[in-house]
C-alpha cells in the first residue's frame, strides 16, 4: 500500500481569510482585519507602512472573507463529501480573547468553534487545529507592541490553556504558529510588527521569533500536561534551497538561508538554538532576552512532529550573481531556468516537494505533516450541463497529481514517516499574499471577486471529484 492506512487526507483553511464576521460574536480587532487589498497590502504585511484601522480608501478583504463564519456547517458537509479524514483550520485569538488580555475569555467565540468542531466529529473528520494563523489582536499591538513584547508569552499561555482545557477530547492535533518564520519576511502578519522610524528590522525581528518561541514551547507543556493524547507540531513555510549553480559562493548563499529558515524549527524541534545563529546574533549585537527558564522550556518541550506548507523550492545566489529574480513572492531569490512558474510567479516543482521532504525528515527525524501545497490560479466559471457551473481546472489537478505522486514516492521509496497531506485550500479563501479571491486555491469555487462582489455561493469544481476519488483509493488511483 502506499500510503498508510490511517493517512490523514483533507484540506487547510486559515480564520483570516475564509471566516469573515470580523465583529461578530464578541469579536475582537486584529492585524490581519487591517491588511488592505491592492497596491498597499505587501508594505502593510511587512511592516513597513504602519496602519492600525480601516480607512475609506481601501478593502480589507479579511472583514468578510468568505463568511465561513455563517457557512461553515455547509462547507465542511462538502468536505465530508469529499472523503476527508482532517481539516486543518485555525482559531482567531481575538474570537477567544477579544483584546489579547482579557481575564477572561469570550464565551461565544468559544461555542463558535466547538460547535464547528463537533460538525467535523460528526462527519468523522479530525479537525487539525493552528492556534494562530497570523493572528494577533490588535490590541496587544497598539497596547504592548505586538511580539516584540515578550508579555505576549503570558496571554498566549492563557490562550493555550483555555484552548486545551475547552477542546479536550474534540482537537488532537494542533499546531502552534503557521509558518513561524514568515516573521522575516511578513512581520506585520508573522508578528504583529509594524516597524517604527529608525528601529533595528532584525532586531526586533529575532526578538519577536524568540518570544514565540518560548509562547510555542510553553503551549506544547500545557497541551500535553492538559491531555497527554494531544500531537503538537510547529509549522514553517518550506521548500529546499537550491544554489543557483555550483560556484562556492552560490551553493554558500544556498547553506545560509537554509540554516536562517530553518533556525526556528531547529529550537522547535531540538529544544535549542544552532550554534550558527547564536553566533550570528552575537556578531550583530543581538540580545534575546533569553532567560533560564527560557532555556529549559526550550529544551524540555520539543515538538512531537514537523508539520509545513510547500508551494515551491527557491533559488540562492551570492549578491554578484547576475540573475533575473522572482516577482510576488515573500521569498524572494533568484528565477530558476529549469522550472515552470505559476500566474503568480511561484516555481513548480514537485520533485523539489520531495526534495524537501527528505531534508526535513533527515533533520529532524520527526514525522512529517504536509498540512499546506496547491495551486493558486485563475478559475473560469462555465456551466456544468446540468444546470449549474463548475471550473474545469485540469491544470490544478496536474498540479496536485504530480505532488502527491511525489509524496508517494517520498513514503514508499525514502522512508520518510508522513502523516498526511492538507491542500491549501479546499475551497477559495483570500490569499495571504496578495488579498485577492481571484488567486483560487480551492476544490470548490466561491463566488466573490477581488472587490467584495458576489453571492458567496458555493461550486463543486472538476477537482472536486478528482480529489474524492484520490481519498477513496488511498492515493492509489491519481488518473
Amino acid at each position: 500500500m502506499a500510503f498508510p492506512e490511517n493517512f490523514l487526507w483533507g484540506g487547510a483553511t486559515a480564520a483570516n481569510q475564509c471566516e469573515g464576521a470580523y465583529d461578530e460574536g464578541g469579536r475582537g480587532l486584529a492585524n490581519v482585519d487591517v491588511a488592505p487589498a491592492g497596491k498597499d497590502r505587501l508594505a502593510v504585511v511587512s511592516g513597513e507602512k504602519k496602519m492600525m484601522g480601516f480607512d475609506p480608501n481601501h478593502y480589507y478583504p479579511a472583514k468578510t472573507g468568505i463568511d465561513m463564519y455563517h457557512h461553515y456547517r455547509e462547507d465542511i458537509a462538502l468536505f465530508a463529501e469529499m472523503g476527508f479524514k482532517t481539516y486543518r483550520l485555525s482559531i482567531a485569538w481575538s474570537r477567544i480573547f477579544p483584546n489579547g488580555d482579557d481575564a477572561e475569555p469570550n464565551e461565544e467565540g468559544l461555542a463558535f468553534y466547538e460547535d464547528l468542531f463537533r460538525c467535523c466529529r460528526e462527519h468523522n473528520i479530525e479537525p487539525l487545529v493552528t492556534i494562530t494563523h497570523f493572528d494577533c489582536p490588535m490590541h496587544l499591538i497598539e497596547q504592548y507592541g505586538g511580539w516584540r513584547n515578550r508579555k505576549l508569552i503570558d496571554f498566549y499561555k492563557r490562550l493555550v490553556t483555555t484552548l486545551f482545557s475547552r477542546y479536550k477530547g474534540l482537537v488532537h492535533y494542533w499546531l502552534t504558529f503557521n509558518e513561524i518564520n514568515m516573521i522575516f519576511h511578513l512581520p506585520w502578519m508573522g508578528a504583529g510588527i509594524a516597524f517604527e522610524p529608525g528601529e533595528d528590522h532584525e532586531s526586533t525581528e529575532w526578538k519577536a521569533v524568540h518570544h514565540e518561541l518560548v509562547a510555542s514551547a510553553w503551549a506544547t507543556k500545557i497541551g500535553h500536561d492538559i491531555d497527554p493524547e494531544n500531537k503538537i507540531g510547529c509549522m514553517l513555510a518550506a521548500g529546499s534551497f537550491y544554489p543557483y549553480s555550483c560556484r562556492p559562493e552560490d551553493v554558500r548563499a544556498a547553506q545560509l538561508d537554509t540554516q536562517r529558515e530553518l533556525s526556528l524549527i531547529d529550537v522547535q524541534a531540538r529544544g535549542h538554538y544552532p550554534a550558527h545563529t547564536l553566533r550570528m546574533l552575537e556578531r550583530k549585537g543581538i540580545d534575546l532576552g533569553m532567560t533560564e527558564e527560557d532555556r529549559e522550556v526550550l529544551a524540555e518541550n520539543t515538538v512531537d512532529f514537523i508539520s509545513f506548507s510547500y508551494y515551491s523550492t527557491r533559488t540562492s545566489a551570492a549578491p554578484d550573481t547576475d540573475a533575473p529574480r522572482t516577482q510576488g513572492n515573500a521569498f524572494n531569490g533568484v528565477k530558476n531556468p529549469y522550472l515552470e512558474q505559476s500566474q503568480w510567479g511561484w516555481a513548480i516543482d514537485p520533485l523539489g516537494f520531495r526534495i524537501t521532504m527528505n531534508e526535513l525528515y533527515d533533520r529532524y527525524e520527526k514525522p512529517l505533516l504536509v498540512v499546506e501545497n496547491g495551486l493558486g490560479a485563475k478559475d473560469e466559471l462555465v456551466p456544468d450541463g446540468n444546470g449549474s457551473y463548475t471550473v474545469n481546472d485540469d491544470y490544478r489537478i496536474d498540479y496536485l497529481r504530480k505532488h502527491i505522486s511525489a509524496l508517494r514516492d517520498t513514503i514508499t521509496e525514502d522512508g520518510v514517516e508522513v502523516w498526511g497531506y492538507t491542500t491549501w485550500g479546499p475551497i477559495d479563501l483570500v490569499s495571504a499574499g496578495s488579498g485577492q479571491m481571484s488567486k483560487r486555491y480551492g476544490f470548490i469555487y466561491v463566488d466573490r471577486d477581488d472587490e467584495g462582489n458576489g453571492t458567496l455561493k458555493r461550486y463543486r469544481k472538476k477537482s472536486f471529484g478528482w480529489y474524492k476519488k484520490v481519498i477513496a483509493t488511498n492515493g492509489e488511483d491519481l488518473a
